[in-house]
């Protein structure tokens, strides 16, 4: 573990109990006494995972050597998988994509950005489970970032300036600019572009979260009367607006960074949060299992 960590929530239930130890002060915790195959068939382990969840906005279990169908399971309690158009899935279980870095793997292929998934959908995911299936044995670290702590961090200014702007966000031009042309306009036209709030409400808890991330390729609605007087006020004036924006995910206060083992877990919030996947790790191996969840469209 690479984070320090800090107090110690027990919550007890009558099917049992979940420790779950805070990584930092925003954002993250490591559960102990739990089996995930467990609590992926029962009501109260499950409620009360869910409960953790919005708290600390993404959970880490070490040491679940649980199956395929009871990591799909789990992830269905939260709601509706879905799957991806670019990463496979597992034939025999779909929606559970598999993000394979083996050694015949594109060593150029990017991804460590920091990202928020799938914000390319108009309803982007709720959040995904994900499994560590093989890891090296140094490096292929995940961070995670509460974007609502981003949010409250920036200037009441900034706030002002960025209330009701939204922004639009691409898999054209992000999983996309890699394709022959052809290709790539065929994607967007199966996946056009979304726009989104920049600042979300989170549905559940209320609260205001800075919702752009590498997807995002402009703002839509800046140049009116009341920002713009002169054509440098839009270009390149709101594309430094978005990237200031964008980089507050890389403040390591907002920050949790995940030392993965196999068979170990991680929970996240996506309308809440942001990740990054360390790309330090190649000529090794590293295989991971992902159950994305359907989400709402952000307000």
């Amino acid at each position: 573990m690479t984070a320090a960590t800090t107090t110690s929530d027990i919550t007890d239930t009558a099917a049992g109990t979940i420790r779950a130890q805070r990584l930092t002060t925003h954002i993250g915790a490591e559960l102990s006494d739990v089996d995930l195959a467990e609590v992926a068939h029962d009501d109260a382990l499950f409620a009360q995972l869910r409960s953790l969840l919005l708290e600390h906005k993404v959970l880490f279990v070490r040491n679940q050597p649980i199956s395929r169908a009871d990591h799909v399971a789990l992830a269905r309690r939260f709601g509706e998988l879905e799957d991806h158009p670019v990463l496979g899935s597992d034939p025999e279980h779909p929606g559970l994509v598999r993000i394979y870095k083996d050694l015949d793997s594109d060593r150029e292929a990017y991804e460590n950005a920091f990202h928020c998934d799938a914000t390319w959908r108009e309803c982007p995911p709720f959040g995904s489970v994900l499994r560590c299936v093989e890891g090296p044995e140094v490096g292929g670290d995940t961070i995670w970032v509460d974007m609502a702590a981003a949010y409250r961090a920036l200037p009441d200014t900034v706030k002002d300036r960025i209330a009701g702007l939204r922004a639009r966000h691409s898999i054209e031009a992000s999983f996309g600019a890699r394709m022959p042309i052809e290709q790539r306009h065929a994607l967007h036209d199966r996946y056009p572009d979304a726009e989104h709030p920049v600042v979300r409400t989170h549905p559940e808890t209320g609260e205001k979260i800075l919702f752009v991330n590498s997807f995002a390729t402009h703002l839509t609605n800046f140049h009116n009367d009341e920002n713009v007087r002169f054509g440098y006020d839009y270009a390149p004036g709101a594309a430094e607006l978005l990237h200031y924006l964008i980089r507050q995910a890389a403040v390591p206060e907002f920050q949790v960074r995940w030392r993965w083992s196999n068979d170990s877990f991680a929970i996240w919030d996506n309308r809440s949060t942001q990740h990054y996947a360390v790309q330090d790790y190649w000529p090794a191996v590293r295989r991971m299992e992902r159950a994305g969840i359907v989400g709402d469209r952000p307000y």
